[in-house]
């Protein structure tokens, strides 16, 4: 005759029992996007080939009863932008589920282009949102080069090869060129906003022109919803039951201690694009 102890047996049973309960409690998964937008060159900024991993799961994973991003990206690549969005917005209509943005320090030209991607976007007082413009910005050293007797040679197939070479005068039919690159992916970024923000835009100023703004006027002008952050306003709109999954992009270890060239890079480029919008209590 086996004697089967019966604490093993409660025990076990307790775990799935628990494990059942926890599985009924309804999920809001959370996609972290912070940093700048970028290609997939060191790995150190926010694009679509890393995040989309992370996004398929938390959309297919079980049935969230709803998808939260929690932005703090000060913009960068408009492609990436596009292409992350455009990800966001697909598997959101796939699988039906809510989409809310909570705006953390920034959600600034790129990161306000994610937060669009959201049905409804949440910030904070003092989070900065808007900057829906494109900027290309660089330096001009002919001047230097001239004052220490340097002669630049450049030599190309094509006239236009040498476009805004930052050795030579700024030439103004260089600079007409760059616009017509500038004005479509401007208008592209415009459509973007007007298509997911719709009548709650502010008809009353024009938003379009890479202004910024902080947490209540950026409400009152319709680029948000309302003041809130993540959990409390999750649970106020889905129930004080749920559980929270994040997912984030994971970085090597030494990137995460800043002890790899890229990491320091990284950072630096990082601080430079955050304090265009940065303010200190």
């Amino acid at each position: 005759m086996w004697v089967v102890p019966l604490a093993p047996i409660c025990g076990v049973m307790g775990i799935v029992f628990n494990n059942r309960l926890l599985s009924r409690r309804p999920r809001v998964a959370v996609i972290r996007l912070s940093g700048t937008i970028g290609g997939a060159g060191r790995g150190g900024g926010l694009n679509d080939a890393a995040l989309a991993p992370l996004i398929e799961r938390a959309f297919r994973r079980g049935k969230p009863v709803a998808v939260a991003l929690a932005v703090n990206s000060p913009g960068g690549s408009p492609v990436q932008s596009s292409l992350i969005a455009a990800r966001i917005r697909r598997l959101a209509d796939e699988t039906d589920v809510p989409v809310h943005a909570f705006v953390e320090d920034v959600a600034a030209s790129g990161g306000y282009w994610l937060a669009c991607a959201a049905d409804r976007i949440w910030a904070d007082e003092s989070s900065i949102l808007g900057s829906i413009g494109v900027i290309s910005a660089g330096f001009g050293f002919h001047q230097l080069i001239d004052r220490w007797g340097i002669e630049r040679r450049v030599h190309t197939a094509g006239r236009s090869k040498s476009t805004m070479d930052p050795f030579r005068p700024e030439n103004p039919e260089d600079v007409a060129r760059l616009h017509t690159i500038l004005e479509p992916i401007h208008q592209a970024f415009k459509d973007h906003v007007r298509a997911r923000r719709g009548t709650r835009l502010s008809e009353v100023r024009d938003l379009f022109t890479g202004e910024f703004w902080a947490g209540r006027e950026a409400v009152r002008l319709g680029l948000a919803d309302g003041i809130g952050h993540l959990v409390p306003k999750m649970k106020a709109l889905y129930g004080d039951r749920l559980r929270f999954e994040v997912h984030g992009m994971r970085r090597p270890l030494l990137r995460r201690l800043g002890l790899s060239a890229e990491a320091l890079i990284d950072a630096a480029e990082d601080r430079a694009a955050f304090q265009r919008f940065g303010t200190r209590g």
